[in-house]
């Protein structure tokens, strides 16, 4: 498993972050998936032969967030 921070943008509220974990957690290959609103980033346990972490990233564009 790696471990992965980025940035998350065009949150404003803990509805966010839920979406933000759900659409991560969905991703085939990820272990863990913890968002927090006040450091707008994304820590993700992946495996990455499963998903890659532009996937992840994708996916979260996907729900209408930024991800970098």
């Amino acid at each position: 498993m790696d471990t992965a921070k980025f940035s998350v943008g065009g949150m404003s509220c803990q509805g966010c972050v839920r979406s933000v974990e759900r659409v991560l957690l969905a991703q085939q290959g990820v272990a863990e998936a913890q968002v927090s609103l006040e450091l707008k980033e994304a820590c993700v346990r992946f495996d990455p032969q499963s998903v890659a972490l532009d996937t992840l990233k994708a996916a979260i564009r996907d729900a209408g967030f930024d991800a970098d």
